[in-house]
C-alpha cells in the first residue's frame, strides 16, 4: 500500500517534522527561522514542526512555548525528564500527523534547505526513506571522526542489518516508516538501525554536514560509548559468539599446558612454569569478567524490557497546527494559497 500517492503534488501533502531538543536555546530561534523556511517554500502552511523539549535545563521550553505562540505551525512536546535523545526522537515521532516525516536536529549541523533536494530524490526514487550520508563534518575533532568512522564500520561488519555507514538521524521517511519505527517495543533504541531493519526502499542522499550554530555537543565521549554500546547490542549477536570463541580457544591452550604438565611430572618428578601458571590463572579470570560483564548487558536489557515500562512520559503536549485530513472553508484543494484565518485549529493539551 502507498502511503504517500500523490506525493508528486506537495500541496496535496502534509509534512511533520521532528525535532528533539535539549539545551538549545541559543540556536533553537534560528533554526526555526531556517526550517519554516524551507518547509514553507515546499509545503506552503501545510507541515507542523514538533520540538520536543528532552529535560532542557536552560530556557529551552520557554523558547519553544513563545515559537509556539507565535507561529502556529509549531507543536510543543515537553517530557516529563531527560529521557535521552533516541527516546525524545520516539516521543516526537508518536505525535505527527503528516504524510511525510523528517526527522532533524536542532544545532543547524543538518541543513533544514536540504529538504527540498531530499524530497525531490524520494519522488523521483520512488523511496519511503532518503537518509543523509556525510560527505564531510565541519567543526568535529580528528578524533571523533575517525572514531565515529571506524564505529559504523564495524557495525557494518558485526550486523546482519543493512546501516547505512556516516548517517545519523537526519531523514526524510514516509509515515508507515515511522509508525512502525514507534510501534517497537525496545527500550535502548538505536533509530538509524531500526529504520534500517524495517526494509523498503531507502535512498542515500550526501551532504556536507556544517558545525553547530550555537552551544555545545549532546553526545561527550562518554556518552558516545554508550550509544556505540546500545548498537552493537541491539543489532548483534557477535559479541556472544565472541566470549564462546574465546572460552574455546582458552580450553585448547589449558589442555596443552595441561599435557605439558603432566609431562614434566613424568619425566622430571616437579611441575615447571609456576609463573606461567599464575599469569595463566591471571588472565582466565579476566577473560572469565570480561564474559560475565557482557552477558550481563544482555541479561540486563532483558530484565528492564521485561517490566514493559513506557518509553517516555509527556507532561504538557501545545498543538495549534493544522490537521492534515481538513480543508479549510470555502478553499479548494487545488488553491495553491492557504487561508491561515480560516483553518482550524487544534486543541491544546497538558497532560
Amino acid at each position: 500500500m502507498e502511503i504517500y500517492d500523490g506525493m508528486q503534488h506537495p500541496k496535496r501533502a502534509f509534512l511533520s517534522i521532528v525535532v528533539p531538543c535539549c539545551n538549545e536555546e541559543e540556536g533553537l530561534r534560528e533554526f526555526h527561522r531556517q526550517m519554516s523556511a524551507a518547509a514553507r517554500a515546499l509545503f506552503g502552511q501545510k507541515f507542523e514542526l514538533i520540538l520536543v523539549d528532552d529535560g532542557s535545563t536552560d530556557k529551552t521550553w520557554h523558547v519553544i512555548n513563545e515559537l509556539s505562540q507565535q507561529d502556529r505551525n509549531v507543536v510543543a512536546v515537553r517530557l516529563s525528564r531527560n529521557h535521552g535523545h533516541q527516546l525524545a526522537l520516539t516521543a516526537g515521532l508518536s505525535t505527527v500527523r503528516g504524510d511525510l516525516v523528517l526527522v532533524i536536529d536542532a544545532d543547524l549541523q543538518d541543513p533544514p534547505e536540504l529538504l527540498g533536494p531530499m524530497y525531490d530524490l524520494m519522488v523521483r526514487e520512488d523511496a519511503d526513506v532518503v537518509y543523509g550520508q556525510r560527505r564531510s563534518r565541519a567543526g568535529e575533532s580528528g578524533f571523533k571522526k575517525k572514531s565515529a568512522e571506524a564505529f559504523y564500520r564495524l557495525l557494518a561488519n558485526l550486523t546482519r542489518v543493512n546501516i547505512p555507514v556516516d548517517t545519523g538521524d537526519f531523514r526524510l521517511m514516509s509515515r508507515r516508516i515511522s509508525d512502525q519505527v514507534v510501534q517497537m517495543p525496545e527500550h535502548d533504541r538505536f533509530i538509524r538501525g531500526m529504520v534500517a531493519w524495517l526494509g523498503f526502499k531507502q535512498v542515500a542522499f550526501e551532504y556536507d554536514r556544517n558545525a553547530r550554530f550555537a552551544g555545545t555537543t549532546k553526545y561527550p565521549l562518554i556518552k558516545m560509548i554508550g550509544f556505540a554500546a546500545d548498537a552493537l547490542v541491539s543489532f548483534s549477536m557477535v559479541p556472544l559468539r565472541i566470549a564462546t570463541y574465546i572460552g574455546a580457544l582458552l580450553t585448547t591452550v589449558l589442555t596443552f599446558v595441561g599435557i605439558w604438565a603432566v609431562i614434566g611430572w613424568v619425566i622430571s618428578g616437579t611441575v615447571p612454569g609456576w609463573t606461567s601458571l599464575t599469569l595463566l590463572v591471571v588472565m582466565i579470570s579476566s577473560v572469565q569478567l570480561l564474559v560475565l560483564g557482557l552477558i550481563g548487558e544482555y541479561v540486563g536489557r532483558t530484565y528492564i524490557q521485561s517490566k514493559h515500562r513506557p518509553l517516555f512520559v509527556i507532561s504538557h503536549l501545545h498543538r495549534r497546527a493544522r490537521l492534515p485530513d481538513l480543508k479549510s472553508p470555502g478553499i479548494s484543494p487545488s488553491d495553491p494559497q492557504d487561508a491561515e484565518a480560516d483553518d482550524p485549529l487544534l486543541d491544546e493539551i497538558a497532560r
